[in-house]
């Protein structure tokens, strides 16, 4: 079959929604979509981009884009984000997430629904927010998480956040459960440090999932191996 017999649609430009595996990078599943084509059509080369970094500790939505929608990645990158984050109360890792092992514990028999509702309404709406440092913020031309990894103690410029909808799924502890929808550069790490604060404890993030881009959903989405054996 020539590529003119076959759907040229991705190969024109087009959007797919990949269910981003646990441990894959963004580019990982950017890599394989691009590979998977080059192979499909018959080509060396494709433009292939996503719209927007999920961590390798997260899973869920990404937004993948091709040929001239790649023109489109601002655009998709701008769109609000949906989360739901796990978080692990009384405990902290110097990376806010299960990337660097536990470093300090805390009390948490004190933490009550009631506290963490307080604390949940201090960070609905505008707010300037500190980056983690195990992030690619960059900081005199080099990744803060590489000096992070060197021991570099630092803190990032605050940047301003917005939060729109932030509730409570799931409670019991030391598990708390939330759902969040938020602006674009919106760390869900720092949000997990910053609620472990405001409720006189600590906190990281233990598993993160991302459950919408803008109108685009995760249940819409398929896996790296669902999208190549569509196209083989």
């Amino acid at each position: 079959m020539t590529v003119t017999e076959k759907d040229t649609g991705l190969l024109r430009g087009g959007i797919i929604l990949i269910n981003k595996p646990y441990g894959w990078t963004s580019f990982d599943a950017v890599n394989k979509v691009r590979s998977v084509l080059r192979k499909y059509y018959g080509i060396r080369k494709i433009k292939v981009g996503h719209a927007g970094t999920l961590d390798p500790l997260a899973t869920g939505l990404v937004i993948i884009c091709t040929g001239k929608m790649t023109r489109e990645i601002s655009r998709f990158q701008m769109m609000e984000k949906e989360y739901i984050a796990d978080l692990i109360l009384g405990k902290t890792t110097p990376s806010f997430d299960l990337e660097t092992p536990v470093d300090k514990e805390y009390e948490t028999s004190h933490i009550t629904m009631e506290l963490i509702e307080n604390a949940l309404e201090k960070f609905r709406g505008d707010f300037d927010q500190v980056p983690p440092l195990f992030s690619a913020k960059f900081i005199d031309g080099k990744r803060a998480y590489k000096r992070a990894r060197k021991g570099d103690d630092i803190e990032l410029p605050a940047t301003r956040v917005s939060i729109r909808e932030l509730e409570t799924e799931h409670f019991e502890l030391p598990e708390l459960r939330l759902r969040i929808s938020c602006s674009k550069g919106t760390y869900i790490r720092s949000l997990a440090r910053d609620i472990g604060r405001e409720v006189q404890s600590g906190a990281y993030l233990s598993a993160l999932q991302r459950t919408r881009i803008g109108d685009y959903l995760l249940k819409d989405a398929v896996s790296p191996e669902e999208f190549q054996n569509k196209y083989e």
